[in-house]
């Protein structure tokens, strides 16, 4: 955005130039054509009226000195020619009145009128200009006297001075650069501050502010807005998440205390219907409390920032492996571990890959159902270290794997499984914590593919 705010800068500024040297240059080439005609119209008007008497007394001897004379000091070559444009003296041989340019101008003061080369003094001009004024008096032409002037230097002067409002252009140019990119960046500061924080509070920073007091006094408000805004946002965001731990911690105070009383009524219970609700009313408290301490896990890992650590990738999921065996065992579930070619290090939330892993463990231990096979694959993946957790049990559909991390969600066909609906969720907020991201793919050819990615340790 800079660089185009900038560039409008310098097209209105190139325009501003064009608009004032243009007109100026053309200026200076009229300025000094007129002033070269005015001054070869009165040296042509003196010879006019040295040639009158000459050319009734038939005597050019001294009008040919005066006009040698004139073109050895300037350079200008003059010619007097009679009524029938007939040369009669000249200041030097070679002079060709069968010129058009010549033979018009001389033609035309031969009608009595002063006349003169129409065309400007462009610096690229070659050809000479011609001036011609009448000879003659009392409305009686008898001749005519006709200058004819190189314009090479005159050109060449013009040539100069265009230069030099050239190189004053591109000074005012470079000056205007410069102060247009001064301009942009003081402009867009602000605007650069609050991209960079916004992108910042989406990835969770909430503790981000932006500087209010540079740039325009728009953006300085706007500044000022957006700090209030992440103000609110973070405090809002702590408040739920300091209500939903408290909560949950105070409950389960009173549900240890509810479990223990349910406990101590199974014991004078001898009516089989009673005995099986009071074993449904200690899962259903049993439950709860499992609940609660999701709650409490999923309020503590989206609390604030993580410092990462460098950990074992592979050494961690064949820990994790090994405890969940005994679990798979008994559920009649094949647990295997595929071991990496080589150490894999990740960086993550310190404890993030082990709870990650428990948690999508337990899940494919749990809904695979007896008979499956759950794989736990670490490997190289897409420039950092990916755990790939597959099992080929019923699995999600595609509408499903994209609720699966919405937390209390659970499958409809998963509603009598024991569980509180957060496990995915936390694994969510924890790898993304940690920098990376899950995956939830398709198992070709049935079951639930989970990929958590972490970036490579450097």
């Amino acid at each position: 955005m800079r660089v185009r705010l900038g560039a409008v800068y310098l097209v209105l500024l190139l325009l501003v130039l064009a608009a004032l040297e243009v007109p100026l240059a053309m200026t200076i080439a009229g300025r000094d054509t007129q002033r070269l005609v005015a001054d070869r119209l009165a040296d042509a008007t003196r010879f006019a009226t040295l040639a009158e008497p000459a050319l009734r007394a038939s005597d050019t001897a001294e009008l040919a000195a005066e006009l040698t004379r004139y073109d050895d000091v300037y350079g200008v070559g003059a010619v007097v020619v009679d009524q029938d444009a007939h040369e009669v003296v000249s200041s030097r041989l070679g002079i060709r009145l069968a010129d058009a340019g010549v033979l018009r101008q001389a033609r035309r003061a031969l009608e009595g009128r002063e006349a003169s080369d129409d065309g400007t003094i462009w610096p690229w001009r070659t050809e000479p200009l011609v001036v011609a004024v009448p000879v003659g008096r009392g409305g009686e032409v008898i001749g005519a006297v006709v200058t004819i002037s190189p314009t090479r230097r005159n050109a060449n002067g013009v040539g100069t001075s265009w230069s030099i409002l050239a190189g004053g252009g591109l000074v005012v140019l470079f000056a205007g650069i410069v102060a247009a990119w001064t301009l942009a960046r003081w402009t867009l500061r602000p605007v650069a501050a609050l991209d960079a924080a916004a992108h910042e509070l989406a990835a969770g920073d909430y503790a981000v502010r932006v500087p209010a007091a540079d740039g325009p006094p728009e953006l300085r408000r706007l500044g000022s807005a957006f700090n209030e805004m992440a103000e609110t946002v973070a405090d809002s965001l702590e408040r739920q998440r300091a209500f939903v731990s408290h909560a949950s911690h105070q409950l389960r105070n009173p549900l240890t205390a509810l479990r223990l009383r349910v406990e101590d009524l199974g014991a004078d219970l001898t009516d089989p219907q009673a005995i099986e609700g009071h074993r449904l009313a200690l899962e259903e408290a049993e439950r709860f409390g499992e609940v609660l301490d999701s709650l409490l896990a999923l309020a503590r890992a989206e609390r604030g920032r993580y410092d990462l650590v460098d950990v074992d990738a592979g050494e961690i999921a064949w820990a994790r492996v090994v405890a969940w065996q005994p679990v798979a065992a008994k559920k009649e579930i094949t647990l295997r571990y595929v071991r990496p070619p080589r150490p894999l290090r990740a960086r993550a939330v310190r404890n993030a890959t082990d709870q990650a892993l428990d948690a999508l463990i337990d899940n494919a231990v749990k809904f695979s159902g007896p008979g499956t096979t759950v794989t736990v694959r670490p490997g190289a993946d897409d420039g950092g270290v990916a755990l790939h957790v597959t099992d080929n049990g019923p699995g999600l559909t595609g509408e499903q794997r994209e609720m699966a991390t919405e937390r209390f969600w659970r499958a409809p066909d998963a509603q009598n499984v024991d569980g509180s609906g957060l496990g995915l969720p936390i694994v969510a907020v924890l790898v993304e914590a940690s920098g990376g991201r899950l995956d939830l793919l398709p198992n070709d050819p049935s079951g639930l593919h989970a990929r958590l990615w972490f970036p490579v340790a450097p």
